[in-house]
């Protein structure tokens, strides 16, 4: 990876921080996610499931759902999406779906994380279609996560 690459994954995965710590302050679990082509943010968004109640209300089903709009199609190809914490199946299937062709996530998600629990990284069509970078931002994002669910069962 070269030096530029490396400083635009910084600068990208930094606004994703940014979109989950919004997720925080407003009793979302803190996933942030934001979609670039072209070297601009095209859309991005934050965990809004508790607000809208509903299960498909995850930052990268919303930020897709803004760069399909922004740019009149659902074909995002040639865009990256950058994303706090590893994205589940359903996400996963989301980016897939939507042709992007990059995927950048900060922290492992063991529970639900396509790569980490499910292993489809290894899989031939997902390596295929989807080129995968992981851990930038990785320590930020897990005290964040960390933090969240910490103050949840506190109040419970």
């Amino acid at each position: 990876m070269s030096l530029m690459q490396i400083k635009n994954h910084n600068f990208f995965m930094k606004k994703a921080l940014e979109q989950a710590k919004k997720a925080f302050k407003q009793k979302e679990v803190p996933v942030g996610a934001i979609i670039v082509k072209n070297n601009r943010i095209i859309s991005q968004a934050f965990n809004l499931r508790e607000k809208q109640n509903s299960p498909i209300g995850h930052a990268e089903i919303l930020a897709i759902d803004q760069a399909s709009q922004k740019l009149n199609s659902w074909r995002l190809e040639n865009c990256s999406i950058y994303v706090s914490l590893e994205p589940c199946l359903m996400c996963l299937g989301a980016i897939l779906q939507a042709r992007i062709s990059k995927l950048i996530y900060a922290s492992s998600d063991i529970k639900t994380g396509f790569s980490s629990y499910y292993q489809l990284d290894k899989e031939k069509t997902v390596k295929n279609k989807l080129k995968i970078t992981s851990s930038i931002y990785e320590d930020e994002s897990s005290k964040l996560l960390k933090l969240f669910f910490k103050k949840l069962r506190q109040e419970d």
